[in-house]
């Protein structure tokens, strides 16, 4: 598997990180302030929520996220979501659907774990799960993860089958303008509400 990080990533990815919260510093103070309280008054302690993901040239590094879910949701479902899934806490259902509950990424795109665009980062075992079931799948760890990007956009019922067709198409088309592109579509996506719709992972059930 040849690893592909193309100069402009980086530099575009601390200039936005950096950009957008001067320009923006008191609606990200807002942010991290009301999330966690929201969080805690309908159902406590933890705030965050702490994966190891699989990233470019299967290096595990760890995410976090808001949590989403009820306390000790994976002992109870799937490492992963699907729609309408019962383990979302009404906090949690808006912040999937907005996916602010991705801010805390932000620190993965500043360590160099993650591009701001790329394919999605994944849990170990949901990586592993559809390498042995999808032909290609291990292809996209040969760029950074992403906070959002082709896949992300254009493919929110998450459909396996489609997350690899879209990842291989933008790591083949990969450039800034692209980058720039699918990041205001994904602010669009924000600000209406069209994330996280999640009916693709049951499709892989039986096969």
């Amino acid at each position: 598997m040849e690893l592909k990080s193309p100069s402009y990533k980086r530099i575009f990815d601390l200039s936005v990180l950096i950009l957008a919260h001067v320009i923006l510093f008191p609606l990200w103070l807002a942010l991290w302030i009301i999330i966690p309280l929201l969080i805690f008054l309908e159902d406590g302690f933890p705030i965050f929520y702490g994966q190891k993901r699989a990233g470019m040239g299967r290096k595990e590094f760890p995410v976090y996220k808001f949590r989403t879910m009820i306390k000790g949701a994976d002992k109870i479902g799937p490492s992963w979501t699907i729609e309408d899934d019962p383990r979302l806490t009404k906090v949690g259902k808006i912040l999937r659907k907005t996916a602010l509950d991705e801010l805390p990424s932000l620190l993965s795109i500043f360590r160099g774990d993650m591009s701001f665009v790329g394919p999605r980062a994944l849990a170990i075992d949901e990586q592993k799960l559809l390498e042995n079931k999808i032909p290609d799948f291990a292809k996209r760890l040969s760029v950074r993860p992403g906070l959002t990007g082709l896949a992300q956009v254009y493919n929110p019922e998450d459909d396996p089958i489609l997350k690899i067709k879209y990842d291989l198409e933008y790591i083949e088309k990969m450039s800034l303008w692209l980058d720039i592109k699918l990041m205001f579509l994904s602010v669009w996506n924000t600000i209406t509400g069209r994330w996280d719709k999640r009916k693709g992972k049951e499709s892989m059930k039986g096969r």
